[in-house]
């Protein structure tokens, strides 16, 4: 069973330690991160009327890790953090920062539990509009600063004979199916992360299952039985 891994090189270690034991494994970076300069993003903080004041801090992913200082100065006293995700915790942690609450799967997760404005939130250019749309209704204040944006990477020959002939293609994002979808095979089982991704996936392609994290057992026994 051949495996495609396309997270950004460097960050495939996790998925790499579930599967290399179970079939032969390729590495497919399908997308890279172009960040924006820190300086920018913190003239863009400092220019709120909200500086000094945010009630709530939200980091959409561990991008924005180089943007958390300047980010925790625009913060009220004993403000609130909220993460989505494990490893967007962890980037909290080491910059000190204690996690209020950790979504699992998408952003929106957390509009039930961030009750306290203005709200900064950290994401992506371009970024999903649900959180901040639920915020606003909400009257918290919301203020996006769009930090990072990721960008479909160059793929060789041999990148695109691989990722065609992979039984099993790992989709973090809905930006990397974008990438794949016209390179990977109708019969090939895509694993994703959580319910965004799944949608995405399932738009345009039938097999895909949540399969990360604490899923990955029950979705690789479904995945090895219909491929054997």
């Amino acid at each position: 069973m051949l495996v495609a891994l396309t997270r950004e090189r460097g960050h495939n270690a996790g998925l790499l330690r579930l599967v290399a034991d179970r079939a032969t494994v390729v590495e497919i970076p399908l997308t890279t991160t172009r960040f924006r300069p820190l300086e920018d993003v913190s003239k863009e903080i400092h220019s709120s009327v909200h500086f000094g004041s945010f009630l709530s801090l939200v980091a959409s992913s561990s991008r924005v890790a180089r943007y958390l200082d300047v980010a925790r100065d625009s913060m009220a006293t004993g403000f609130h953090v909220f993460s989505t995700g494990v490893a967007t915790s962890a980037v909290l942690a080491e910059h000190a920062l204690v996690v209020t609450h950790q979504s699992s799967d998408s952003a929106l997760q957390l509009a039930d539990v961030i009750s306290e404005g203005p709200v900064l939130l950290l994401g992506a250019v371009n970024g999903r509009d649900e959180l901040p749309d639920e915020l606003v209704r909400c009257h918290l204040d919301p203020v996006v600063i769009e930090c990072y944006e990721t960008i479909p990477a160059d793929l060789d020959d041999e990148s695109v004979d691989l990722l065609r002939r992979a039984d099993v293609v790992f989709i973090g994002a809905p930006s990397a199916w974008r990438t794949a979808q016209h390179l990977v095979s109708a019969d090939a089982w895509v694993l994703v992360p959580g319910t965004t991704t799944l949608d995405a996936v399932r738009a345009t392609h039938e097999r895909v299952l949540v399969g990360w994290g604490r899923a990955f057992e029950a979705a690789w026994a479904h995945v090895e039985e219909s491929v054997s």
